[in-house]
């Protein structure tokens, strides 16, 4: 991982697009400081196109799409994103499964939940597991005391021995039922929304994260940043990202923004 202040310049001007994931790259101790909510801004101006990736849920998304300087959003770890038609005035939803099917996800994975908060003390489902749409996801430090390691690989087999997929961000535990993730989505998302075939123009692409969950972005992106909290995961992460920020959250998001705009 190289210093983000290193990036080439030649690659500074080929970037068209910012992809980024949210808790702790944008956020700093559960908060978005000033100067990340005005890189996103200052991106925008400059006429990066950005796309937050999350594993935050549908109602937030929702926000996000509407009220912040983004194009589009992908929420719930992959499980659909949704774009607004500033024009047209409508929110375009995508969804990865059906209305249905979702209905059925929610029924198993209620099953699961009450496995989990039985057999791991101390965590607890996610605050805002009533605006998900397709996910659940499991606490293990945002509103609870941190709980170890060996208790989140504990819930993360518990999703797994149901056959759920289950990925770590920096607070929660999120497990679903698909055959999706935040690259997949993504990828549909590009197709989608800007007519675009991201295996064409990955190279104007930058991603930026901080946790496991965000390793396939990682693995795909040659222009990836991790911010410098992502050093937490740095033995436990098998593709790690090409660059790192120097600060941590929103501060090192606040950075690349300013390299990539210098």
């Amino acid at each position: 991982m190289k210093p983000v202040n290193d990036f080439p310049q030649d690659k500074k001007s080929s970037i068209k697009y910012l992809l980024t994931d949210i808790d702790d790259t944008i956020t700093n101790q559960g908060r978005i400081p000033a100067c990340a909510f005005k890189a996103l801004e200052n991106l925008d101006k400059a006429g990066i196109k950005v796309i937050p990736i999350t594993g935050r849920p549908a109602g937030w998304c929702d926000h996000i799409a509407r009220m912040w300087p983004v194009k589009a959003v992908i929420g719930e770890n992959g499980a659909f994103y949704f774009a607004y038609d500033t024009d047209a005035k409508k929110m375009i939803r995508r969804y990865f499964k059906t209305d249905q099917e979702r209905v059925t996800d929610k029924k198993k994975l209620a099953i699961i939940e009450q496995n989990i908060l039985h057999q791991v003390p101390g965590c607890k489902v996610s605050a805002d597991q009533p605006y998900r749409e397709a996910d659940l996801a499991i606490d293990f430090s945002e509103d609870v005391q941190a709980l170890s390691q060996m208790d989140i690989d504990k819930i993360v087999d518990i999703f797994e021995q149901e056959g759920a997929t289950a990925k770590i961000s920096s607070i929660h535990v999120n497990g679903w039922f698909g055959n999706y993730d935040k690259f997949s989505m993504t990828k549909i998302m590009f197709k989608e929304v800007f007519k675009k075939d991201i295996d064409k123009i990955k190279e104007n692409i930058i991603f930026s994260g901080d946790s496991p969950n965000d390793e396939p972005m990682f693995e795909y992106f040659p222009n990836s940043v991790g911010v410098a909290n992502v050093l937490a995961f740095k033995d436990t992460l098998q593709f790690k990202p090409a660059w790192i920020t120097k600060k941590r959250g929103g501060f090192g998001f606040s950075q690349l923004a300013e390299v990539l705009l210098s």
